[in-house]
């Protein structure tokens, strides 16, 4: 009988020391509550500690930087178009009896996230347009192609005034003071991905076909203005060699006209008969270009024109 009572109390003794004694670990922090409600400060040092057995319960909550994941959703823009928004977020319990009191664990604290980041990114969203939330950042310069050189054109879309990067901060800065309240710190928020519209990735594409319809414009009309130049310059420069061969050509006539006219002098006046024979062959050119067929002249018998057709080659002299 007695060794079963000792043995009961060694037993009871076990259970009441496990019970009265936990560990922390260090990625907790433990609040201890008592008939369901919070006794003393969260213990937040790792190791061993002791409570009230059975009467007093251990509560852990992470000491951890957690991660939220928002939903991705719809939501308009300033300037009326629908972008599908995808959010992250990196929080930690930074006043771990607050938390315990207004949310008790980590799903509703997430809940409760969903509902303050997701308004508050609605409103960060509808105070801006959509090239602040396609833009990272307000001197970030867009990527352009080399190969088309630089241009001029129009986007469509208004200067950037943020950008994303500032958008992301101002949500923060927003949602930060009403997580406190629930004892959560909001370390970080971003967003991750920015999805169009069916309806805007239509525009924009419209728009970059647009573009690039106006980039093929810009280098025809350069095309066809270096192709008139070109031409223009092969006019002037056909017209000049055709000028400098009509002169060459003139200077070579003139000087092979007078060595002719040099060398039929000469000959002409070297022997009568020589003369005659010139006179003989220049009426016969000048017979050649005068007649034609269909051509009438009216001469006296005794035109010296005429004297190689009489037979009398020598050209009689004029009555007084």
């Amino acid at each position: 009988m007695k060794k079963a009572a000792s043995t009961f109390l060694v037993l009871f003794a076990v259970v009441v020391l496990f019970s009265a004694g936990y560990a922390v670990p260090e990625t907790e922090q433990v609040i201890i509550t008592q008939f369901g409600k919070a006794v003393g400060q969260p213990i937040i040092d790792s190791g061993l500690h002791v409570k009230l057995p059975f009467i007093q319960t251990v509560n852990r909550i992470e000491k951890r930087v957690l991660e939220w994941d928002g939903i991705p959703t719809e939501m308009p823009t300033k300037d009326k178009l629908y972008i599908t928004v995808d959010t992250y977020a990196r929080w930690r319990i930074a006043d771990a009896e607050t938390y315990f009191v207004r949310l008790r664990d980590v799903r509703s604290a997430v809940s409760r996230m969903n509902d303050i980041l997701g308004s508050e990114t609605r409103n960060a969203v509808a105070a801006h347009d959509l090239v602040e939330m396609v833009r990272t950042t307000r001197d970030r310069k867009p990527a352009t192609d080399t190969a088309l050189g630089e241009t001029a054109l129009s986007t469509g879309l208004s200067p950037i005034q943020l950008g994303r990067a500032r958008i992301d901060e101002i949500i923060l800065e927003e949602s930060k003071p009403k997580l406190t309240e629930y004892g959560i710190e909001l370390l970080d928020i971003r967003i991750k991905r920015v999805t169009y519209h069916q309806a805007v990735a239509a525009k924009i594409f419209q728009r970059m076909v647009s573009e690039r319809a106006q980039i093929a414009d810009r280098y025809r009309s350069e095309g066809q203005g270096e192709a008139a130049k070109i031409l223009g310059q092969r006019e002037r420069d056909l017209k000049q060699i055709e000028s400098e061969a009509y002169r060459q050509v003139q200077a070579i006539e003139g000087k092979a006209d007078a060595e002719a006219s040099a060398i039929y002098a000469s000959a002409y006046n070297q022997t009568p008969q020589a003369r005659e024979f010139y006179g003989f062959i220049r009426s016969l050119e000048t017979y050649r270009t005068a007649f034609d067929r269909g051509t009438t002249v009216v001469l006296t018998t005794d035109d010296g024109f005429l004297r190689f057709f009489k037979g009398d080659p020598t050209p009689k002299p004029a009555e007084p």
